[in-house]
């Protein structure tokens, strides 16, 4: 028998709407129960196996987990289609974006603030702003891909390719470019992150989606459950952030500008980033549909991935910590800019010669077909 069934995206819920505020109440609450219970932040913080912290492991488990229910890896089989676009996503996401990262921070960081920034946590802000550049954003791509009516077909493979290249790319670009920073590299307790944080994930969850997928009428359950976990994952990256700002509220008080400042460069390399994808799928003559995800795929960063990553290499109370912290701050807004550029430019794009025009390329919904 066979069935169809859709899957589609929803805009932005409640909590994803207002990220930044949430973010800056826990920024507010880590402040104030730091300060009140410091004995309970550094027992939760003392929680660890090989430098990886246990809580926090949980804690990324349920953030990532149900991301990662999202992907179907038999996507990978569809790259071909738009082969373009995803040559474009792949060349920003590893040959460009963690290196124009690199840069920034060097640049920014380690030059042009260096006089108004902690001088012992220079070179941890630079490799905040590495591992952060360092992987690709996996769940809220599709939030941006939906809002800018982006080919669905082509945002579920390119980040099935992504999440796969993850595993293999995430630890020796980290490596080589805190490396190229002088920064030492613990590379056991990095290989250790890419394998809890993204190897094991990924294989429960791909797991748990074929167990889902096995029952009649499947992708209905599948999307049931990915609805009921996403408050789970969004609830467990505050819970993160306040551990966060438990250790590092301190600093903030007393240098309420660095947060300020390590914003600089990570505007810049969104920007940068969204928009040299956005020119070279056009260079390329890729349909809009596949340019606009494209760009955001190339600009946006896993930060949960980050964030965990860099509390296992360097600590909750490091400037590596707090600056992937910021990313995760200004991410919700930055994307929606860069999605409403995106939407008010399709008539431009498609001036370029031999491109689809936007009215054919509207994305249909996507229909996925199961045989029982």
């Amino acid at each position: 028998m066979s069935t169809k069934e859709k899957s589609s995206t929803t805009p932005l819920n409640l909590f994803e709407r207002y990220l930044t505020l949430w973010v800056f109440l826990c920024i507010l609450a880590g402040i104030g129960l730091g300060n009140l219970f410091p004995a309970a932040f550094h027992f939760l913080g003392g929680i660890e196996v090989a430098h990886i912290n246990l809580p926090v492991a949980v804690l990324v488990w349920l953030m990532i987990i149900p991301m990662l229910l999202k992907i179907d890896l038999k996507a990978l089989k569809g790259v071909r289609q738009h082969w373009r676009g995803v040559g474009v996503t792949l060349l920003v996401n590893w040959g460009v974006k963690p290196f124009s990262m690199a840069l920034l921070g060097w640049l920014f960081v380690g030059m042009l603030f260096r006089d108004l920034l902690p001088a012992e946590q220079i070179d941890s802000y630079i490799a905040g702003l590495i591992i952060l550049a360092a992987a690709p954003c996996t769940a809220m791509v599709f939030v941006w891909s939906h809002l800018m009516r982006g080919e669905p077909h082509f945002t579920l493979s390119q980040v099935a390719l992504n999440d796969v290249i993850m595993v293999f790319a995430f630890a020796p670009i980290v490596g080589l470019l805190l490396g190229l920073s002088a920064i030492t590299v613990p590379w056991v307790t990095l290989l250790l992150s890419v394998l809890l944080y993204i190897v094991v994930p990924l294989i429960i969850a791909t797991v748990w989606r074929r167990r889902i997928l096995r029952h009649e009428h499947g992708y209905a359950r599948l999307a049931k459950v990915v609805k009921r976990l996403g408050p789970v994952s969004l609830v467990a990256l505050l819970a993160t952030l306040v551990l966060l700002f438990g250790f590092q509220g301190e600093q903030i008080i007393a240098e309420p500008l660095i947060i300020l400042l390590l914003a600089v460069p990570i505007l810049l390399q969104v920007f940068l980033n969204a928009a040299l994808a956005y020119l070279l799928n056009r260079a390329v003559r890729s349909p809009h549909c596949v340019a606009g995800p494209s760009a955001l795929i190339g600009a946006s960063n896993f930060f949960e991935l980050a964030v965990a990553t860099v509390i296992a290499l360097f600590g909750f109370e490091s400037g590596a910590a707090l600056a992937t912290v910021v990313g995760v701050l200004i991410e919700v807004p930055v994307m929606l800019a860069a999605v409403r550029v995106v939407n008010s430019t399709p008539h431009w794009y498609e001036r370029r010669g031999g491109v689809v025009p936007y009215g054919q390329c509207c994305p249909v919904d996507v229909h996925v077909h199961t045989h029982h």
